[in-house]
């Protein structure tokens, strides 16, 4: 097991962010991980993501060993919108799960990558989810950037903590919005009584924040882009819902029914903008609407 040591330099900062920002190679999420289990130790005692830092305290942060992978490489096809050295940028379809989980343990993305790439996948999200950066649900089509080394891992990371890294999405909600465009902000935590569930919540939760804006109109539903600031789990999904205008198909904050030729709610991961971990430069990628998307404005086209 490795031992890091590293001493606060400052009153009142949160844990989880000067660890972050002062422990090379692990990013935030990393760090609250290894918080959750205990692994990181001010005084003897573990500690928290949210208790403040004192000048001159010592926390100890507690390494577990790499762990070696049981993820088997499969040929599962992809559809890779870039790719280079650092960064693979792919068009996740409907369906498939991002990294393996209870109940969904192959056929994932990360399967996918694992045969792709090789051994060339970073480290830093743990054995289960080498090269993620980020996730969009099962029942979300779009892109996925995964990080082919540390380097870009953390420089993606970091992007998305300061919100450089710009994830625009497009969705059919149900309803007819009536201003052109707006940003829902409220935290989002889990639902108090359903915990598959996000909610958001009045008494704490986490930022987020949604930028929407109108594409079209149709009766009774509206085609809309989103862009995110932060990337909270089903993010838009309960924004949307909390403004009274669920996605269109969805089963879990919209409607019950299973709505014929839909897998799930009606959003797609459009568009990706980020800065190259190595040269540098703003790259933008997009994903075009699927055919199931497209069926769907096609069938409320027809309904004017």
């Amino acid at each position: 097991m490795r031992r890091i040591e590293l001493t606060a330099e400052l009153d009142g900062e949160r844990a989880d962010a000067f660890l972050a920002r002062s422990a090379q190679g692990l990013t935030r999420s990393a760090v609250q991980r290894l918080l959750e289990e205990g692994a990181v130790v001010c005084g003897g005692r573990p500690v928290k993501k949210n208790q403040k830092t004192a000048t001159g305290q010592v926390f100890i942060i507690h390494m577990p060993e790499p762990a070696e992978t049981d993820i088997v490489p499969q040929d599962i096809p992809l559809d890779i919108v870039y790719e280079d050295d650092d960064v693979i940028v792919v068009n996740k379809p409907v369906g498939m799960v991002v990294h393996p989980a209870p109940g969904h343990p192959d056929g994932t993305l990360v399967n996918a990558l694992l045969y792709h790439c090789g051994a060339s996948l970073s480290g830093i999200n743990g054995a289960l989810r080498p090269g993620i950066v980020h996730r969009i649900d099962r029942d979300t089509s779009g892109l996925v950037i995964a990080a082919k080394n540390d380097r870009a891992h953390l420089s993606l990371a970091e992007q998305l903590q300061d919100h450089s890294l710009f994830r625009e999405y497009e969705a059919v909600v149900v309803g007819t919005l009536q201003q052109d465009e707006g940003s829902v902000d409220a935290p989002i935590d889990r639902h108090p009584t359903d915990r598959k569930r996000m909610a958001v919540s009045r008494m704490g939760g986490r930022e987020a924040v949604t930028h929407w804006s109108v594409i079209a109109r149709y009766p009774g539903y509206t085609h809309i882009s989103c862009r995110l600031e932060t990337g909270r789990t089903h993010q838009i999904r309960v924004h949307m819902a909390s403004i009274g205008h669920p996605l269109y198909g969805d089963l879990v904050y919209g409607q019950k029914k299973q709505i014929a030729g839909l897998a799930g709610q009606c959003l797609h991961a459009r568009r990706l903008t980020f800065t190259h971990p190595g040269s540098g430069e703003r790259l933008t990628v997009e994903a075009p609407l699927p055919r199931w998307f497209e069926a769907v404005l096609t069938k409320l086209g027809r309904m004017i």
